[in-house]
């Protein structure tokens, strides 16, 4: 097949150079004619491969500015995400550090503002680094407290820094009561990082789920009133010495961010400071 339409294609080719030849040369009247007759299907030929040529590439080259048009428009897709997740945590950020702002201005105490820079996890979070350390004057045992209620305690003081120990680390305990019922008792950390009230069975009649637990003051370290939790579970003993509750923490460790550290005196009461709906 491709012999032949290049022996048609010779053919052709040497039939007009020999019509074009002989015209120039007046030997065959009418040679225009046949000329014409001959070229114009081959002339209208290579018109249509030269328009569907030149269209084919205008075609190609539309399609690579699409594709360079999408590009772009993904861009900046992508960076207005980026921007809008921006505002929105710096919107967060604002409302966390207004929260903050508002607790240590109506705190009864000395308070000094501090960032969570680190966090030790255990499968659950034992401890928090905070950026405050022995340059601010800061001392063991300090309280710590968010917008929420109690952290902790700190455990460790550097330069630069402090590591607070959360209340869910298994060796923290904290002296409390519920505020309905007034009932004393003390809020332990539990391996699997969690909490349990624990309070003398004979005193505990009528905790509830949804009880909110805040600290007592008694011992001196911590200011009375400070939120700990809300009581999720009761474990009731029957007639042990001692009856349990599961507390649900006031405070996600996982999530805080900013804190006070509680540098002036302690066991006042500061239970007007936080809203406990209890």
């Amino acid at each position: 097949m491709k012999i032949r339409a290049l022996v048609l294609l010779g053919t052709v080719a040497a039939v007009c150079l020999l019509l074009l030849t002989l015209q120039m040369r007046g030997h065959i009247a009418g040679a225009s004619d046949a000329l014409a007759i001959v070229t114009t299907p081959v002339q209208s030929v290579l018109a249509r491969v030269n328009k569907a040529t030149v269209g084919l590439w205008s075609t190609y080259r539309d399609w690579k500015n699409v594709r360079a048009e999408n590009r772009r428009l993904r861009e900046e897709t992508q960076q207005l995400r980026v921007d809008a997740l921006r505002v929105t945590e710096t919107i967060e950020e604002n409302q966390r550090l207004r929260r903050l702002l508002a607790l240590k201005e109506s705190m009864p105490l000395a308070t000094l503002s501090g960032e969570v820079i680190a966090r030790e996890w255990g499968g659950w979070v034992r401890s928090l680094t905070v950026n405050r350390g022995r340059a601010d004057r800061v001392t063991r045992l300090t309280a710590v407290i968010g917008p929420d209620g109690l952290i902790g305690r700190v455990v460790d003081v550097r330069p630069g820094a402090s590591i607070v120990q959360v209340l869910t680390d298994p060796t923290s305990t904290v002296g409390a009561h519920a505020v309905r019922t007034r009932t004393q008792g003390i809020v332990e950390g539990e391996p699997r990082g969690t909490l349990r009230f624990k309070y003398m069975a004979r005193d505990g009649s009528g905790i509830q789920v949804g009880d909110v637990v805040v600290t007592s003051g008694l011992g001196g370290l911590f200011p009375g009133g400070i939120p700990i939790g809300r009581v999720r579970t009761i474990d009731d003993r029957g007639s042990a010495l001692f009856s349990y509750a599961q507390v649900t923490p006031a405070v996600d460790f996982a999530r805080i961010d900013e804190v006070l550290l509680l540098t002036g005196g302690a066991a006042r009461d500061v239970a007007a400071s936080f809203r406990t709906d209890g």
